[in-house]
């Protein structure tokens, strides 16, 4: 028994610390030298009509939400009209097509050149969607919005000139938020988000690493998409795989952290987690196909470990779901020197530079609101750890899933329903993650009773954290579950029959 249990307490410190590691360097991040505006002040905004023409591309399937708010928003951007093209590109087989064909007849008769693309199949999804409009249009400057997002009148007034430098294949906007404060659940996402936008892509960018295109408010040269080798589908995350194929082309990226984007965040946690589930796996299946162009390209050693941290960054989630199973039998079966203090110390290095990040890369959300968030984001982070952990396993396994879109609410107080969330109390009860995270929290549960009852405290509240993050993610998906099943059964039409 005690060769086990030394076995299981390596494997035990060898997660942790990794997870600690992976910490650390998010905290790296905030050190204030490496949030320096890179580059100086952003260049000045482009004024009069002299500009190249611009290609807005807005990919729609199936989002009766909000399809109307995004074509009247892009058709209000400060931009000559006939330098401006908006391209529908609509696969949707809803209300949403007659939506578009109303807003964009109306936006026509005003002068506004709009275009809608429809394709027989979606063959692709929406790489293949982006790639087809690219074959109706000559423009050299492309933008991408996705169907949630607003943008700002001014966008390409400020955007444009960040591309004047030759070797500037795109540039990419920061996401600010709709609906924050609509629910505990956004708030916490506002947090996560924060991170990525706030910290994430502009020390990368400062370093001069490569960072990605995030799939929506941001400014593409066409040269750079066909240089690449253009849009392709065979990951889940065609906006990362063609972001790194660019780069290794020797295409250089611009971060503009001043201009942000607003839009809306998933209000329920099934949506929130398709997302999360495609990005994981979609990040992993990058990593894949493009790590040996990495190794062999011609860039330093350094900026190639760097891009393969970033896109390994969702295998975290393994280490973290190895780590919550793990916990729980090393409380189980006591081994010599169970629990040192340098042990209880890696958690709480864990934990803590996960706090710290989270609380600090708010920087435009004041204190109080940083003191709610912050909890918040890592009791949902640890609550769909083991649905991305398995997303990134079928990722390094090659298993390849259809992309599955994060269904939008608009300004409607009810979002709509995925393609792959249940409508009836059958498909309720086989729905992914509905039995996953109640067990989960009962292990966990299970843990800290025995952990609690050695006395050990600290590993006892860590086990007890693991089980409230599960059980909260749990309860709250199976309520909405359910109440999508009621809806069904009192009104197809209005589940999206």
């Amino acid at each position: 028994m005690r060769s086990v249990s030394t076995l299981l307490y390596g494997i035990h410190l060898l997660l942790l610390g990794l997870l600690c590691l992976s910490a650390l360097s998010r905290v790296l991040m905030l050190w204030p030298a490496r949030l320096r505006r890179a580059g100086g002040e952003p260049p000045a905004p482009l004024a009069g009509d002299d500009v190249p023409e611009v290609l807005v591309q807005l990919p729609l399937y199936n989002e009766p939400l909000v399809a109307e708010r995004l074509l009247r928003s892009c058709a209000h951007l400060d931009w000559p009209r006939h330098r401006l093209v908006l391209q529908v590109l609509d696969d949707s087989t809803d209300a949403t097509a007659g939506i578009v064909d109303a807003v964009s007849s109306e936006l026509r008769s005003n002068g506004v050149r709009i275009d809608v693309v429809r394709r027989r199949t979606r063959e692709g999804f929406k790489a293949g969607a982006l790639a087809a409009g690219l074959r109706h249009s000559e423009a050299s400057l492309i933008a991408i919005f996705d169907a949630d997002f607003i943008p700002p009148r001014d966008f390409l007034r400020r955007m444009v000139p960040s591309l004047d430098d030759p070797e500037a294949g795109l540039v990419q906007a920061r996401w600010a938020h709709l609906n924050a404060d609509r629910n505990l659940l956004t708030a916490a996402q506002a947090a996560l988000l924060d991170g990525h936008f706030q910290v994430e892509q502009r020390a990368r960018f400062h370093r001069g690493h490569f960072f990605n295109f995030n799939g929506t408010a941001g400014l593409w040269r066409r040269q750079a998409i066909e240089d690449a080798g253009g849009w392709q589908a065979d990951t889940l995350t065609e906006d990362l795989d063609l972001s790194y194929r660019a780069q290794l082309a020797g295409w250089r990226f611009v971060y503009r952290d001043d201009v942000a984007v607003p839009a809306e965040l998933p209000t329920t946690l099934d949506a929130f987690r398709t997302q999360q589930r495609r990005w994981a796996k979609g990040g992993l299946e990058t990593l894949r196909k493009l790590a040996r162009p990495i190794l062999r390209s011609r860039y330093s050693l350094r900026l190639k470990l760097a891009a393969l941290a970033h896109l390994s960054a969702n295998a975290n989630y393994i280490l973290l779901a190895g780590v919550a199973i793990t916990l729980p039998l090393l409380a189980f079966i006591r081994p010599d020197r169970a629990f040192p203090v340098v042990h209880g110390g890696m958690l709480l290095v864990g934990l803590g530079g996960a706090a710290l990040f989270t609380l600090l890369c708010q920087r435009t959300v004041p204190w109080r609101q940083r003191l709610l968030r912050t909890p918040l984001a890592l009791l949902l982070d640890v609550g769909i750890a083991h649905q991305k952990a398995a997303a990134a396993i079928e990722a390094l396994r090659g298993r390849r899933t259809p992309f599955v879109r994060t269904p939008k609410s608009g300004d409607v107080g009810t979002p709509a329903v995925s393609t792959r969330e249940s409508t009836t109390a059958e498909d309720v009860g086989r729905a992914p993650g509905f039995h996953a995270e109640p067990l989960w929290a009962l292990w966990s549960t299970m843990g800290a009773a025995a952990a609690l009852s050695s006395p050990d405290l600290i590993h006892g509240a860590f086990l007890l954290a693991f089980a409230l993050a599960q059980a909260t993610v749990g309860l709250t998906a199976r309520r909405h579950r359910l109440e999508v099943a009621d809806t069904a059964v009192r009104s197809p039409v209005a589940a999206g029959a």
